[in-house]
């Protein structure tokens, strides 16, 4: 088995990439977890947007996770991010 070195985890970094796959966009509509509750860190991060662009109708309790990424995006505009 041949080990790898340190500079082969260096030579390329997706998470880097300026310009990453299509396949790492992907519309909520079409996420197969879309329909589940938002996540506590959604929950967190769009009460923040909402308090920041002084959105009272911003967060709401219940949401789902595709719900909460759509809001969390138009936020984030509003909000000049």
């Amino acid at each position: 088995m041949q080990e790898r070195s340190m500079a082969d985890d260096t030579e390329h970094n997706p998470k880097l990439d300026e310009n990453p796959g299509s396949n790492t966009v992907k519309d909520p509509n079409d996420w197969t977890t879309g329909g589940e509750p938002m996540t506590g860190a959604q929950a967190s991060y769009l009460k923040t947007l909402s308090e920041e662009v002084k959105d009272g109708e911003g967060y709401e309790d219940g949401l789902t996770k595709a719900e909460a990424s759509k809001r969390i995006d138009a936020l984030k505009k509003q909000a000049g991010h």
